[in-house]
């Protein structure tokens, strides 16, 4: 087998390029580096810098490297820029999804595996969301992830391929500090930054029904994510062709935006005292995975809790923001 990671150089892409990789897997990277890292990657990884939009490129990639699986990372994720941009959000993302379908089924590759998000479900109302929840996105991100799965599916269906959906949930923290979120629009690096130019932390709305008052959420380690996938492409190697899962990457366990501050404050030895500023549209008080289909069906279960993911993702800060280690 060889994979083909699209968006492999980017955060989370890289994590798990690195894992398939060190796990006995070939793997190559497609990637735009429109915000993908090329020095995530070590040498022994083939990057091939391209967008899953461009066919030659693509059919070139899966020829040339006899390509027999596929994960899909390269997307546009940015919930408040899918608001201002959608035509751009549905082009990269259902567009070029489309467009690199059409590639794997002409090459006859037969393994598909897709990251979508727990955005499609929207605003849920439930202790634990499962895979069967409704779903009903709020912002054409979310819309664009809940296309991207149906094309997916339907893909399967009409040309025998095995796919998988994985719904992460809030990623979070690093492997290696060389792996590290480079952006500040994940709520941990939005943190850090804050506290690196000695700025409070911000609390959006702390008036929704939840124990604090402020959002609760599911975070998972980026590097239990990668095992995640390293677990869904060994299933889908193992089992004939033209089966589907769908199935969240979560760790079953909330933990809100106050608790988290807290937990910054702790690991990083500053000061947080967070201000409440207020709700932003759209937040849900509470979105935790049920990740039992998860474990039942791969055995699959996240092992790093939210400590370590602040710790390491601190770490990785610290190497990439040379004041942050002066404070």
């Amino acid at each position: 087998m060889t994979w083909l990671i699209t968006g492999g150089a980017g955060y989370i892409g890289a994590h798990v390029a690195k894992a398939m990789a060190g796990a006995g897997e070939r793997v190559v990277v497609l990637d735009d580096l429109s915000t993908g890292v090329e020095e995530r990657l070590p040498a022994e990884i083939p990057l091939v810098r391209g967008s899953v939009s461009d066919r030659d490129r693509v059919d070139r990639v899966l020829a040339e490297y006899a390509v027999t699986g596929v994960v899909h990372l390269a997307a546009k994720k940015q919930v408040g820029e899918s608001v201002e941009q959608p035509l751009l959000y549905y082009r990269e993302n259902v567009g070029g999804l489309g467009a690199l379908l059409e590639a794997v089924v002409a090459a006859g590759v037969r393994r598909f595996v897709l990251s979508s998000s727990a955005a499609v479900y929207g605003v849920p109302d439930m202790d634990l969301i499962d895979e069967a929840a409704p779903c009903v996105p709020i912002n054409p991100y979310g819309e664009t992830k809940l296309a991207g799965e149906l094309l997916v599916r339907a893909a399967g269906r009409a040309y025998g391929l095995s796919t998988a959906c994985l719904r992460y949930f809030n990623v979070a923290g690093t492997a290696e500090p060389g792996l590290s979120d480079t952006g500040v629009d994940n709520v941990v690096p939005m943190f850090f930054d804050r506290l690196t130019r000695g700025e409070a932390l911000r609390i959006f709305g702390a008036d929704y029904p939840t124990p604090d008052g402020t959002c609760v959420r599911d975070y998972i380690h980026v590097a239990d994510l990668a095992d995640a996938h390293l677990a869904v492409v060994r299933a889908l190697t193992e089992q004939p062709a033209g089966g589907d899962l769908t199935l969240n990457v979560g760790r079953g366990e909330g933990v809100s935006v106050r608790e988290l501050a807290d937990v910054v404050g702790e690991v990083t030895g500053l000061p947080t005292a967070p201000v409440t500023e207020p709700r932003r549209p759209g937040d849900a008080p509470r979105a935790v995975a049920s990740a039992a289909r998860m474990t039942a069906e791969l055995g699959w279960t996240a092992r790093l809790g939210v400590r370590d993911m602040v710790e390491s993702a601190w770490e990785g800060w610290r190497l990439n923001h040379p004041q942050a280690r002066a404070r």
